[in-house]
């Protein structure tokens, strides 16, 4: 800036004292001739105060040297930048951020330097907020994507290249369509672009692909932008890897849905026993009436063998109920295994290679061996179906130690040493819609005839009721993996028991209080029981069995209880009745047991147990050893 503002002082002083940035004239000595209003508030003094100041006394002691030279410069016509920022000092001691816009001109006949201060501290706010907020998304957990209003991507932060796969330069320029799935419709994608251009924000579920192809759910809110005018100008969204979420939600629904299905399985295998004891009960009484060559025998024998199928039926509806009383004991699963080996071979026919792999360090778990049997059984005949051109059956074993991270995705499963029971075949495979629905009850992909559905459910209760979890590995023409997980213990394993005998002479002369509310049930017992030789009073219910019990006056040696009926459980009944009677022993029976006699459906040391249906020698065989002071094992 050129000009004598000593001959133009009057102009120059209207010029500048209401000027927007503070101004000051320097001269050849360093120090301050000239200061506007707005110079003197940026640095806290009066104008009064600001003449005679130096420079070294206005700028930050970091920044004296650097402003110092250029003012020198310019003095003494080098050519040093004009425009620069740098920091002064308040008279409180605060620092300002400026920037200086400076030239040479004359004061009063002498040279001088004209610098413009501009006030940085409101631009530094916001672009210091500016940089936190840049920070902010470049370094968030969550991916955030923002388009413009065609949905062309401009931006994306790291947390998206993560989760995508996508390097933001293969994504800029590009439409989101690039990460579809094709498990949203058209009109999924109509709806959601309707909403965001009416200026409305969307939050919905997104299933996309990453670049490897892998599938994952993404929690997506998307918001319009819009500028200084209210005009709609960019999107943006912020999402949420929700994968493992939503798969845990369908873990715990699927296992709701299944505790339900339970509980109602639970219910009619009860009422079925009922109904199977009467039945099976009957025919064997007149099978043993009728010589072998009666007309009517193979209709009996029919009757009796559709019985047993039934009876068959509802043991699985209890497996998968987890309501069938269990008898455990510490046992290697190897053993189990050996021992099934040639039954298996045998079902499943010369065409399937049949190979076990197990570990010879396998440690020990508390299992019923028969449930377990059962289990390997029943995958068994599930892989042989499965491969009806042959193939290869692996049964394999080992020692594992499920982690942290396992049970928190498998929510059935707990963490720790467990023994694992893999079985695996090389058949048709499965999609996961059918995975989904494995172990349900009655769920089959067999067709009509060929299959009950209760395979895999009875497989599913068993573990469940072992304290074991079960995970399903499987792919469509791949073949299927079952892993059973059951908690690894360190006591050793049990010796097989011995066969028994032959029966003994099961009639008997004591006193029997049968309680049962069935009517059907009740009176095939008692008639079980009088026919060999046993005085029997029936009741109804617990409280009838106690007032029969109260009146009569001989001893009671036996009491056979049903567990649930209305009012008073049998257990409830049986603690009183204990009172009255300390010596009388006890006999449960049931269709299915629950908390009334066992925890998680394993008996109580010492408890007798009849498991419903049963055959007349059942009754009097239990009932006898009961009498005779042995315990005897759910049959």
């Amino acid at each position: 800036m050129q000009g004598d503002f000593g001959h133009n002082e009057q102009c120059f002083r209207a010029l500048v004292d209401n000027a927007i940035d503070g101004i000051v004239v320097i001269g050849a000595s360093e120090v301050l001739h000239y200061a506007n209003k707005r110079a003197a508030e940026v640095l806290g003094y009066s104008i009064e105060e600001m003449y005679n100041l130096r420079i070294k006394d206005v700028v930050h002691p970091d920044e004296a040297d650097r402003v110092l030279d250029r003012f020198r410069g310019r003095m003494t016509g080098e050519t040093v930048p004009r425009q620069y920022e740098t920091v002064l000092v308040r008279k409180d001691g605060r620092s300002v951020p400026v920037e200086f816009t400076a030239s040479i001109t004359t004061w009063r006949g002498n040279p001088a330097d004209f610098v413009i201060i501009r006030d940085l501290s409101d631009r530094k706010k916001i672009e210091a907020e500016r940089d936190v907020m840049i920070a902010v998304v470049e370094q968030a957990a969550e991916p955030i994507v923002i388009t413009k209003t065609d949905a062309t991507i401009i931006y994306v932060n790291r947390a998206f290249e993560q989760q995508t796969g996508y390097s933001r330069e293969e994504v800029l320029g590009k439409r989101p369509s690039v990460l579809q799935s094709g498990k949203h419709d058209r009109a999924f994608y109509e709806k959601m672009w309707g909403t965001l251009l009416k200026g409305e924000p969307w939050t919905g579920v997104l299933v996309n692909r990453r670049k490897d192809g892998t599938l994952y759910q993404e929690e997506t809110v998307i918001s319009p932008i819009r500028d200084a005018d209210g005009r709609l100008v960019n999107f943006v969204a912020i999402k949420l890897d929700v994968t493992r979420e939503k798969e845990l939600e369908a873990q715990l629904r699927q296992s709701q849905k299944m505790e339900a299905v339970g509980r109602l399985a639970g219910g009619v295998a009860h009422d079925f026993n009922n109904m199977l004891t009467v039945i099976t009960g009957y025919s064997e009484f007149l099978l043993k009436r009728l010589s072998a060559s009666d007309p009517i025998r193979s209709e009996l024998e029919a009757i009796r063998q559709a019985g047993e199928r039934a009876a068959g039926l509802t043991r699985q509806l209890l497996a998968f109920s987890r309501k069938q009383i269990l008898a455990p004991q510490v046992l290697n699963v190897n053993r189990v295994v050996s021992e099934t080996d040639k039954m298996l071979r045998r079902l499943i026919g010369e065409d399937i290679e049949l190979v076990a792999i197990l570990a010879p360090d396998l440690g020990n778990v508390k299992a019923d061996p028969g449930q377990i049997e059962q289990v390997v059984m029943n995958l068994a005949v599930n892989a042989r179906d499965a491969m009806p051109e042959g193939g290869r059956l692996t049964i394999e074993t080992a020692n594992v130690d499920l982690s942290e991270e396992y049970a928190r995705e498998h929510i059935d499963a707990s963490p720790g040493p467990h023994v694992m029971l893999a079985v695996s075949d090389t058949g048709v495979g499965m999609d996961e819609e059918t995975r989904s629905h494995i172990f349900e009850p009655f769920f089959t992909t067999k067709e009509m005839g060929k299959g009950t559905g209760l395979g895999l459910s009875t497989v599913h209760g068993i573990v469940k009721q072992s304290d074991g979890s079960i995970d399903v590995e499987s792919l469509p023409e791949r073949g299927t993996t079952f892993k059973i997980f059951l908690p690894r213990i360190e006591e050793t394993a049990e010796a097989s028991a011995a066969k028994s005998g032959p029966d003994r002479e099961l009639s008997g002369t004591e006193t029997v209080l049968l309680v049962e509310d069935d009517p059907g049930v009740r009176a095939f017992g008692v008639r079980v029981l009088r026919e060999r030789g046993y005085t029997v009073i029936e009741a109804r219910g617990g409280a009838e069995a106690l007032s029969l019990a109260g009146r009569h006056a001989g001893p009671i040696h036996l009491v056979v209880s049903d567990v649930v009926m209305p009012g008073m459980s049998g257990r409830d009944m049986a603690e009183r009745l204990a009172v009255q009677r300390p010596g009388t022993k006890i006999l449960y029976m049931s269709g299915y047991t629950d908390d009334a006699i066992s925890r998680h459906g394993v008996l109580d040391p010492g408890t007798a147990f009849l498991q419903k249906p049963f055959t007349p020698d059942a009754l009097v065989r239990t009932a006898r050893s009961v009498l005779d002071g042995q315990r005897t094992a759910p049959n």
